[in-house]
């Protein structure tokens, strides 16, 4: 296909780091095929902006799969473990949800094939993140080397598969710089674990500190609310 019509599916959570990502796959050239998940998250508040934004940041799709992951358990996200609140630690944090990059990334290969696409984006990063094993640069690789042996696609040489990783080596304000420079409208995205019933980001879990981490050390203004604006900042 055309240059200009270059599809790449991509993982869009609702979140900074997956709207980012749109963005930056829109500037090199690709048409965004956004993935989101309804699998049961206590934060479904994100998926509500992920359903309500993904053609105003710029997917030419919207795919939303709908499994619930709360039969598996084993993580505050999906159970009812509580959401720490105590500043961001060095072990891999009761918020993992096990193995959940690896079926999300099985979902988009599997749509990217059925597209005749052969990039896949992901946002993670492994420098201002919470020690999720599945965020690391050796495991994208390892998953790249899978898609192009379990594939028929790449089996039959129609292409090779390439895994995107954009944010893995940003900072947070790295991160929150380029997609300003992008145009990314922050004012679209939420990123807070453990959200009011009204969607206000309660500033105390990890996601939110390392997100006002990233826009302090932006010299920017978060522009989301929060519970306690004054205390979360």
């Amino acid at each position: 296909m055309p240059a200009a019509e270059r599809r790449a599916v991509v993982l869009y959570s609702g979140g900074l780091d997956s709207t980012t990502c749109m963005a930056i796959a829109r500037a090199e050239g690709f048409a965004p095929y956004a993935l989101s998940f309804a699998y049961g998250q206590r934060h479904a508040v994100e998926l509500q902006r992920a359903r309500e934004y993904a053609p105003q940041v710029g997917a030419v799709e919207h795919l939303v799969i709908d499994f619930d992951y709360r039969r598996v358990g084993g993580s505050a996200l999906t159970g009812d473990i509580a959401v720490p609140k105590g500043g961001v630690g060095s072990d891999i944090p009761v918020t993992y949800v096990p193995a959940r990059n690896t079926v999300f990334l099985s979902f988009a290969l599997g749509w990217a094939e059925t597209l005749g696409a052969f990039d896949i984006y992901i946002g993670v990063n492994a420098l201002d993140y919470s020690g999720y094993p599945d965020c690391r640069p050796e495991y994208i690789a390892a998953f790249e080397t899978l898609a192009n042996l379990a594939t028929k696609a790449a089996v039959e040489g129609a292409g090779r598969f390439r895994i995107h990783t954009p944010l893995i080596a940003l900072s947070k304000a790295e991160i929150i710089r380029k997609g300003v420079a992008l145009g990314v409208d922050y004012r679209l995205t939420h990123s807070c674990y453990d959200p009011t019933p009204a969607g206000l980001a309660c500033g105390r879990c990890d996601s939110c500190r390392l997100r006002l981490k990233g826009f302090a050390e932006a010299g920017l203004a978060d522009p989301v609310d929060y519970v306690n604006e004054g205390a979360s900042r």
